[in-house]
């Protein structure tokens, strides 16, 4: 059944209808201040899928098409990542506000110029770091704040499936993403610097599991570890401090964030002449905070549409997303020289 249009509604043009792109839609339509304008493609039979699905909705395979239709607004554009800068470039050249699923380009000199572009045209460019959306990521990183853990020693995550497998991208670009831009937002920034180590064990021209480590301010290490390869899947990130060790588990339904009040420190015996250092563990109780039940991509979503509604920057705006690429540029540099490398 078609939607019924009403005055106020911000009109959406979606390019791309994979997983992602169908979420958006789905999403944007429960919506009441967005109005789904036109679907864009250039596969016709996913086309075809979007008319099962979503009826009402215009389709199109051409991408200016699109842009030309009455009552467009904003883009939302979740195409292979390869094509996001021309896709992007498109629509903020056309007037329009851009969504665009992470990440935001292959290049940071791509990124760099959606940015420029975006603000010369006083547009709104949102990335879909969507972790960023979700209240359990958002509790961990009130701890962080309140310095509950105590002093932060390292941060570790866990990404791993038995695929899906990409074409357009590794499993870093496709998997490490999401903890880059969690623990750049953990940490306030990106790191000073990465090292980094793929494999193509699938036989690909893709690296289908890495490991990386990046550097932060205040000698905080984070370890990143993602796979397509790997039979048991995970989804897990983990911050440990002097005081306490969280652990947000994304599979767990129940149980997101777990705060276990353990942690060990350092402290110098003035007793001693050689100022000995001894240490002190603390062992406490595990605790499971209240998090709000929300969807993530939907807390997004309406995030957007409202800094498209009062002009306001994004949560994760274009330089979010540029940080992130510059970290993967660089864990490209790693991986290829086999070295430490810092991050530009």
């Amino acid at each position: 059944m078609a939607r019924e249009k009403h005055s106020g509604q911000v009109g959406v043009a979606f390019f791309g209808f994979g997983y992602w792109g169908a979420n958006y839609v789905r999403i944007f339509r429960e919506l009441p201040d967005s109005w789904d304008v036109v679907l864009c493609d250039v596969r016709p039979e996913r086309l075809q899928e979007a008319r099962k699905r979503f009826p009402g909705v215009s389709l199109t395979t051409h991408v200016d098409e699109a842009l030309d239709m009455e009552g467009v607004h904003a883009a939302v554009i979740s195409t292979q990542a390869q094509h996001h800068h021309d896709v992007a470039r498109k629509c903020l050249e056309a007037g329009k506000h851009v969504l665009i699923e992470k990440p935001i380009t292959l290049t940071s000199e791509h990124a760099q110029d959606l940015i420029n572009l975006a603000e010369s045209k006083k547009l709104v460019l949102m990335v879909g770091h969507t972790f960023l959306y979700n209240p359990a990521v958002r509790k961990v990183k009130e701890y962080i704040d309140q310095s509950e853990l105590g002093r932060l020693y390292y941060m570790y995550s866990s990404r791993t499936n038995l695929g899906p497998v990409r074409k357009d991208v590794n499993a870093l670009w496709d998997l490490a993403t999401h903890d880059v831009s969690i623990f750049n937002y953990f940490m306030g920034g990106p790191p000073q610097w990465v090292s980094a180590t793929g494999a193509k064990l699938l036989r690909s021209q893709q690296e289908d599991v890495g490991f990386v480590t990046l550097g932060y301010a205040n000698e905080v290490v984070g370890h990143i570890h993602v796979s397509w390869a790997d039979p048991n899947k995970v989804r897990e990130v983990v911050v440990v401090g002097s005081d306490k060790r969280v652990v947000f588990d994304d599979l767990n339904a129940l149980e997101r964030v777990r705060i276990y009040e353990k942690g060990i420190t350092s402290t110098v015996d003035d007793s001693s002449s050689y100022g000995e250092f001894y240490f002190t563990m603390r062992d406490g109780d595990i605790i499971s905070p209240r998090i709000e039940v929300s969807e993530p991509l939907k807390n997004q979503c309406i995030h957007f549409l409202d800094c498209v509604k009062h002009n306001t920057r994004p949560f994760t705006d274009g330089q979010a997303g540029l940080d992130v690429v510059r970290v993967m540029e660089a864990i490209d540099r790693s991986m290829h020289e086999k070295s430490t490398v810092d991050v530009v």
